[in-house]
């Protein structure tokens, strides 16, 4: 049996290092392998959480959690362990590589080194007669018994994403949900534009989106805001108001007595503090001095509330909201319904980690998940 794996990211790696004994040709369309693991995590990787469950993802609940069982984050770390990488915590949850991503992708191209890599080379289309794949490369023709399409999502273009997977899904009969950058700072209207100025400066929120809590920092940027919870927010967020909790942890009681000036007081940066009184009309006075009517003001910034203009675009984002249908997919063995021998791992399907190591936790278990089958060992 012969498996052609198109895309060469972590989902495609860690696929063809199971399948060792399997013949394998891993197609990428960059002259490397594992691009976008070399970039993630500033260069450090951030490899899985140790909080996994379903409702740290979008998508169907039902479907991810059999496929998060079947190689879980313990899993991941123990396969690492024994192959000498020891990730780090970080952040309370995270885990990271110790000294850079390159850990993670010698571990990956070592364990994968039998197969065959076909680099810088793009799939054109793909067509099936009978129990066969014909693939179509920019240099060849190839020919398969089965197909993986890990060829990830939108997002990072300049490492070399296209929508090829999503052709070939729906090609093959499968639905496509609505693709959106994810992961990925808002944009602002003429009301915040203030936010501007304070690029550079970070202070932590929680921010509401519909039903859903994001906590973590806040970034002001040139273009907007960024950060991990308005990364996370994104996720959520379509169109409309989002609502800003910008002092969760403020004890306002506090306030009434002290002489400090509200710059000191409120726990942000000061140019932030100063930013927000302006645009609430209050001087920066001393915390006793606050009348009853200019608290009511202050306390806005536990509910301030704005729509964003839109996102940063694929270009800044991390992930790709939507995708592949998994209402179409086996979760135990991510093989598609409508095609025998064609199967969707990683980003390509319409499931969509938060920030903290998820997407790459899917990535992993769902190549996992595939190669059991493939190798024919589902356990």
């Amino acid at each position: 049996m012969h498996i052609v794996v198109i895309g060469g990211g972590a989902s495609a790696l860690m696929l063809a290092s199971w399948l060792p004994e399997k013949s394998v040709t891993i197609i990428e369309k960059n002259a490397v392998t594992g691009a976008k693991i070399a970039v993630s995590g500033g260069g450090k990787c951030n490899i899985t959480n140790a909080v996994m469950a379903p409702e740290f993802f979008f998508g169907d609940h039902a479907f991810i959690t059999p496929v998060l069982r079947s190689f879980d984050q313990d899993a991941l770390l123990q396969w690492l362990k024994k192959r000498g990488l020891l990730p780090v915590m970080k952040k309370g949850s995270q885990y990271f590589c110790r000294d850079s991503s390159q850990e993670l992708l010698r571990i990956l191209r070592k364990e994968s080194r039998k197969q065959t890599f076909l680099s810088h080379e793009a799939v054109r289309f793909v067509t099936k007669r009978g129990a066969h794949f014909r693939i179509e490369t920019e240099k060849r023709t190839l020919h398969a018994d089965c197909l993986v399409v890990a060829s990830g999502g939108l997002s990072f273009p300049k490492l070399g994403a296209s929508g090829i997977g999503y052709e070939i899904a729906e090609h093959f009969g499968h639905t496509v949900v609505k693709r959106v950058p994810a992961l990925v700072g808002f944009t602002v209207q003429k009301e915040q534009f203030f936010f501007k100025a304070l690029s550079g400066a970070s202070t932590e929120v929680v921010i509401s989106v519909g039903e859903e809590r994001c906590e973590g920092a806040l970034l002001f940027t040139h273009k907007g805001i960024s950060g991990p919870a308005v990364l996370d927010a994104s996720l959520y967020w379509e169109k409309g108001r989002i609502e800003v909790d910008f002092l969760p942890a403020f004890a306002w009681e506090t306030l009434r007595r002290t002489k400090k000036r509200l710059s000191s007081i409120l726990p942000m940066p000061k140019r932030v503090t100063k930013a927000f009184l302006l645009q609430l009309n209050l001087d920066d006075k001393a915390g006793s001095d606050v009348t009853g009517e200019e608290l009511h003001r202050l306390q806005l910034l536990n509910r301030y509330t704005f729509a964003p203009a839109g996102t940063f675009g694929y270009a800044k984002a991390e992930v790709t909201k939507g995708g592949i249908d998994t209402a179409e997919v086996d979760s135990l063995t991510m093989m598609s319904q409508k095609c025998k021998g064609l199967f969707f791992t990683g980003e390509v399907l319409d499931v969509t980690g938060r920030v903290g190591g998820y997407n790459f936790q899917w990535a992993f278990s769902s190549a996992v998940c595939c190669a059991r089958f493939l190798r024919g060992s589902i356990q």
